[in-house]
């Protein structure tokens, strides 16, 4: 059977419809400026990624580290030195506790810091994420090219090298860095300590902060321990080069010696101000203007306040002290203390001496046993017989409680001048104050004075000045138990001036601004120096500022001194005399003070004022006034009367201190006496 032929069919071919064409040419036109677009953004953001990849990886590295900063907040190290500080108080079960209980409220504070601040970064991300994550979703390349843009500029931004200037900014030569000298921790102060040469890198190990750094009044303070045999004499002598090191005034560093019970030879405490003068410039008055009285032995001299705002008094019983400094930094002022303090205390005994007569010490002839005033050969003698009477008399409280040792010596176990034997026998402390020494010993230097030791001869006799530097000496030594103290001022701190031998028998020493260390040498002594007492290290600004040698292990203090002034000083000398009157115990230069030749006793002194009043007619006068009344109502009896002389006399006479007296010859309100007032005291 015939197999039968395929049926033919159309040849099929690869031409499209007509139709089709245009379709695909039409598309092909809309994709291109599309594509042309996107790739100008990968170019663009390919470009920015390679020309500022290097500064976008650095700056976000910056970012990453601030961050963790923020973060920790420092508490990590404030947790470590609290732990350190709970090992280190091994043994001592109340200085553990309290450590541990700081350790445990840091930790505390770490937590709730570290919630807080995860919460402030949630919330500023948020935002971000959300606005790419859009940009991603829905494809627009707008979003994209604006992301990553961003991206790379803010790592770039804070990537940049910020030591070169832009073009936009003109050339600056920046100020010197002081960021790398702060004290933030531990470390830092090492490293501090090893700039100023007080330990070397090799003894870096081994030393370390006791407990920690903290906040001490307006500054801070750390307790360092050196390196085993390392003295800490060592360290405080160098405090001028860890001020250097510091970028800090050398006037706001402290360096001493840790003397607490926790201490020991190679510890010290350092304390740095905050600010280059931590003791301000205002002055503080002392409370001693507005004190009735003052018991000397029970509490001293108030001094003055350290830099942290702490009161100090100045123990001066049982020692005697020097004062030197430049002139007008504050010397007078501090003398003014002491001797006014002393002038309170109605059974002291006080006795002046000054090289140079003046208007700072004429207030204590009020109340002073003796009183000399001048260098020239006659004063200089005065000046020598005024010791050796103060010998003889500090000799015989001496050979009294060396009977009464004998017979009681339960009434003096220590063998010193009591409280009670001195109201026993009526006699209280003994204060010799001696000022402008320099010019005393000047004078003393140009003469001869013959001594008992001697022999007879016409010009015999020692060089004046190694006699009163010996006497004083003298004085000093036998005074020490019996009550007696020194108050020693000069105001040229150099060898010459300030013995040796004199300087070494007073116990306490304090120094004003002076030079330089060896000045700082000549008052305080090598010991104070090298243990950190530096006066030399004040600044021209600090006056008042004083460094005192306590000569003992309480070491030294600075301190800014209180004030007061002359007339303040001289209203003190007054009502001293008046307690002196009131207690029987005025005695010796100031008993004949005003009165011998001067002017009637008292009933009769308040009679004429009255009548000088009357007479011009008037109720009230200032006390130059009343003199001048005085002087035309009787110059036969007040010629010569001083406003002081007067003043003294109506305070003996009962009449009181000067009252303000409103309005009066033009002024606004001076001092002076009412007539009520002295009718009252005549008893009229």
């Amino acid at each position: 059977m015939a197999t039968p032929l395929p049926e033919e069919r159309p040849t099929l071919t690869l031409v499209p419809p007509p139709v089709a064409a245009p379709v695909f040419k039409d598309d092909s036109a809309a994709r291109k400026p599309i594509e042309t677009v996107r790739a100008l953004a990968e170019r663009t953001n390919r470009i920015a990624s390679v020309v500022l990849l290097p500064h976008s990886v650095r700056g976000y590295r910056e970012l990453g580290r601030r961050w963790l900063d923020r973060y920790h907040n420092h508490f990590p190290q404030l947790i470590a030195d609290a732990d350190q500080a709970v090992r280190d108080a091994a043994g001592d079960p109340a200085t553990a506790g309290t450590w541990k209980q700081k350790a445990d409220m840091y930790r505390e504070q770490y937590a709730e810091h570290r919630k807080r601040y995860l919460k402030k970064t949630a919330i500023a991300a948020v935002p971000v994420a959300g606005g790419v994550g859009f940009g991603a979703a829905t494809g627009s390349l707008w979003l994209d090219l604006l992301a990553g843009l961003g991206a790379i500029g803010l790592g770039a931004f804070h990537g940049r090298d910020r030591s070169e200037p832009t073009a936009a900014e003109p050339l600056q030569i920046p100020a010197a860095p002081r960021d790398e000298a702060q004290i933030r921790g531990e470390a830092d102060l090492i490293t501090a300590l090893v700039k100023a040469g007080i330990i070397t890198e090799a003894q870096r190990d081994e030393t370390h902060v006791v407990g920690i750094i903290q906040p001490a009044g307006p500054g801070w303070t750390a307790t360092i321990e050196l390196p085993r045999g390392m003295k800490a004499s060592a360290a405080t002598s160098r405090a001028e080069e860890l001020a250097s090191s510091m970028r800090v005034k050398k006037s706001q560093i402290e360096m001493r010696a840790d003397t607490s019970e926790e201490g020991h030879e190679g510890q010290v405490v350092l304390w740095v101000a905050n600010e280059a003068n931590p003791y301000g410039s205002r002055p503080i008055p002392s409370p001693l203007i507005s004190a009735d009285r003052l018991d000397f032995w029970q509490y001293g001299v108030p001094l003055g306040t350290d830099a942290r705002g702490g009161r100090h008094s100045l123990e001066l019983v049982w020692c005697s002290i020097l004062l030197g400094g430049l002139p007008d930094y504050g010397k007078s002022f501090l003398a003014r203390l002491v001797t006014a303090a002393a002038a309170l205390d109605p059974h002291m005994t006080v006795h002046v001496a000054t090289g140079k007569a003046g208007p700072d010490w004429v207030g204590t002839k009020q109340f002073a046993h003796s009183y000399v005033a001048g260098n020239t050969p006659e004063k200089i003698l005065a000046f020598f017989d005024l010791l050796n009477e103060l010998i003889a008399d500090m000799q015989q409280i001496g050979r009294r409680l060396e009977e009464l040792s004998e017979e009681h010596p339960e009434r003096c176990p220590e063998g010193k001048l009591t409280p009670e034997l001195a109201r026993e026998w009526k006699r209280g402390l003994t204060l010799l104050v001696v000022d402008e020494l320099q010019e005393l010993l000047d004078a003393a230097a140009m003469m001869k004075i013959k001594t008992e030791d001697d022999p007879e001869g016409k010009d015999r006799g020692r060089n004046g000045k190694d006699v009163l530097v010996e006497t004083m000496a003298r004085f000093v030594r036998v005074s020490r138990y019996v009550g007696g103290m020194g108050l020693f001022i000069t105001q040229r701190p150099d060898a010459t001036s300030v013995p040796t031998l004199l300087r070494e028998v007073c116990r306490k020493r304090a120094c004003f601004r002076v030079k330089g260390a060896a000045s700082s040498r000549m008052v305080l002594g090598d010991d104070a120096v090298a243990a950190g007492a530096a006066p030399h290290m004040l600044l021209d600004a600090q006056k008042g500022v004083v460094v005192l040698d306590q000569g003992g292990e309480e070491g030294h203090i600075t301190l800014k001194t209180d004030f007061m002034t002359i007339p303040e000083f001289r209203e003190i000398c007054m009502r001293g005399r008046q307690l002196r009157i009131d207690a029987g115990t005025l005695t010796g230069f100031a008993a004949k003070y005003g009165t011998t030749g001067r002017t009637p006793e008292g009933s009769e002194l308040l009679a004429d004022c009255l009548a000088a009043l009357d007479v011009e007619g008037v109720d009230r006068a200032r006390t130059k006034r009343l003199v001048e009344m005085l002087a035309a109502y009787r110059p036969d009896r007040y010629q010569d009367l001083t406003e002081s002389d007067l003043q003294a006399r109506l305070r003996a006479a009962r009449a009181g201190l000067t009252r303000k007296l409103g309005p009066l010859d033009g002024m606004a309100n001076p001092n002076g006496y009412t007539r009520e007032q002295l009718a009252e005291a005549a008893g009229k």
